[in-house]
C-alpha cells in the first residue's frame, strides 16, 4: 500500500504542521526521503491554509494577508539527487477530499493583489464551486457546469543559494523602479509571517529574513499554474540542492489558462500521488534550465469553442508594440462583454474565465505592432446556446445572483 508521507489535517493550522512551509530556501529540512522509483502520497491545504471559507461573505477574500501564502507540502529529499540533475516527477494520480467537496474562486481588491483585470474589477470577489465527481458547478454563477481537471499550482524543488539570491536581487531591483505602486510589483521576503517548516531557532530566523516568497513562478518552477499537469503528467525539473527538495501545493480542480483572477481557479486542499526517478547529469544534456514536461493525456472534451481576438491596443485606445499581455487582456474583456448580454454579471464571467478549461494561445507575434492572443471558451459548458445568431442574444440569466462582493473598507 503506498505511503502517505505527508499529512494535513484541514481544522488545525498549517503552522501547527512542520511539513509544511511558505517560503523557498535552500537550508529549509526534508521532512521525508524517497528513493528514485518510489511513488508515495502527499496531502496538501489549500494555498490559504484554510483562510477562505465556504460561506455568503468575500469578506475573507478582501481581509487575507497574502504575506502567508502558499502552503506548501515538503520538501521531500531525493536520495542520489544532486544539483545538475533532472528530478522526473509523475503525477501518479491527484484528487480532492472525500469529506471536502467543494472549492472556491475569487478576486483580491486591487490594493491586496488584484487580478489580471484588476483596473475593471477593483473589489474582492468570491465565488463558491461543489464538486460532483468529477464536475463543478456554482451557486454564485448559474448557468454553466463543467469537467474538472485537477492539478498543483505550484510544484517545484528547493533552489541553490546562488539562485535564491539572484531571485531576490532581481525583484528588489524590479521593486525598487515604482516601489510605491499598487499592486505591487513583485514581493519581497517577509519574515513575520514566514513559516520554515522544520527549521528552527537562529537559523530559522536567517532563512525567514531571505527566504523567496512562493507568488512567481522562477526556475526552479514553482507557482506556474499549467493547468495541463494532471493525472498521467511528466515534469523534469532542474535539480539545485542535494536531495532536490521537491515541495507542492495550491491544488486546483479546475482552472482557465492563465489563471487571471488571480485568487483564481478553483481552489482546493487535496492530494497527490506522486513517482520519481532522476536523470543523473540531465540539466547539461538536455540544455534545461527550467522545467520541461509532458501533459496529462486526460482532459475535458469540449469540441466547439467560441474564440475571442485581442490586439495590442489597450482598452484606452493605447498602441503597444507586440505586447502579447495587453492582447491577452483584451480577449478576456471581450469575452466577458460578450457574456453579460446573456445575463451574466462582469464578475460572474469573470469567475467563468477563472475556473472554466478555457485556452488561451498567442496566435501572433510578428505583425507589427499587434500581437494577436485568443481566448477559446468552449460552447457545451453552458445551459444555453451563446453562438451568435440573426435573432441576437437571449437573456437567460434574470440577475438576481452574482458572484459575492465585499467593497473596500
Amino acid at each position: 500500500m503506498t505511503e502517505t508521507l505527508i499529512k494535513v489535517d484541514l481544522a488545525t493550522s498549517p503552522y501547527d504542521n512542520d511539513q509544511i512551509h511558505n517560503r523557498w530556501h535552500p537550508d529549509l529540512p526534508m521532512v521525508a526521503t524517497v528513493k528514485p522509483g518510489d511513488d508515495f502520497i502527499i496531502e496538501c491545504y489549500d494555498w490559504t491554509g484554510g483562510f477562505i471559507k465556504n460561506d455568503e461573505s468575500a469578506a475573507d477574500v478582501r481581509d487575507i494577508d497574502l504575506s502567508i501564502v502558499h502552503f506548501l507540502s515538503g520538501p521531500i529529499g531525493v536520495e542520489g539527487a544532486e544539483p545538475g540533475d533532472l528530478l522526473v516527477v509523475d503525477i501518479l494520480d491527484i484528487g480532492a477530499f472525500k469529506n471536502n467537496a467543494w472549492g472556491f474562486n475569487g478576486v483580491f481588491s486591487q490594493k491586496n493583489g488584484g487580478g489580471f483585470l484588476t483596473e475593471q474589477y477593483p473589489e474582492a470577489m468570491k465565488s463558491i464551486w461543489d464538486f460532483q465527481g468529477m464536475f463543478t458547478k456554482s451557486r454564485h454563477v448559474p448557468g454553466v457546469s463543467f469537467a474538472g481537471l485537477i492539478h498543483p499550482g505550484l510544484i517545484g524543488c528547493l533552489p541553490s543559494k546562488s539562485l535564491l539570491e539572484t531571485w531576490n536581487t532581481r525583484e528588489q531591483g524590479l521593486i525598487d523602479t515604482n516601489p510605491t505602486r499598487v499592486p505591487g510589483l513583485a514581493n519581497p521576503p517577509f519574515a513575520p509571517t514566514a513559516h520554515m517548516g522544520r527549521l528552527k531557532g537562529d537559523a530559522r530566523d536567517a532563512a525567514a529574513a531571505t527566504g523567496a516568497r512562493t507568488v512567481p513562478p522562477r526556475e526552479h518552477g514553482g507557482n506556474c499554474d499549467i493547468k495541463d499537469l494532471s493525472r498521467g503528467a511528466k515534469v523534469y525539473f532542474p535539480v539545485y540542492v542535494d536531495g532536490a527538495g521537491l515541495s507542492l501545493g495550491d491544488l486546483h480542480f479546475s482552472q482557465g489558462d492563465g489563471e487571471i483572477t488571480f485568487c483564481g481557479a478553483i481552489e482546493m486542499p487535496g492530494w497527490a500521488h506522486l513517482k520519481v526517478e532522476l536523470i543523473k547529469g540531465g540539466m547539461a544534456k538536455y540544455g534545461i534550465k527550467n522545467p520541461i514536461f509532458k501533459p496529462s493525456p486526460i482532459k475535458p472534451v469540449y469540441n466547439d469553442h467560441l474564440i475571442f481576438e485581442g490586439i495590442s491596443v489597450d482598452e484606452n485606445g493605447g498602441q503597444h508594440y507586440l505586447d502579447v499581455t495587453v492582447a491577452y487582456r483584451q480577449a478576456c474583456l471581450n469575452a466577458i462583454e460578450y457574456l453579460k448580454k446573456f445575463g451574466f454579471t462582469g464578475g460572474q464571467a469573470y469567475s467563468i474565465l477563472g475556473t472554466a478549461p478555457v485556452q488561451g494561445h498567442i496566435s501572433g507575434v510578428v505583425d507589427v505592432p499587434n500581437a494577436c492572443a485568443t481566448l477559446w471558451i468552449p460552447t457545451e459548458i453552458f445551459d444555453f446556446d451563446i453562438r451568435p445568431g440573426a435573432d441576437g442574444p437571449t437573456r437567460y440569466l434574470s440577475g438576481d445572483v452574482d458572484v459575492l462582493h465585499a467593497p473596500d473598507l
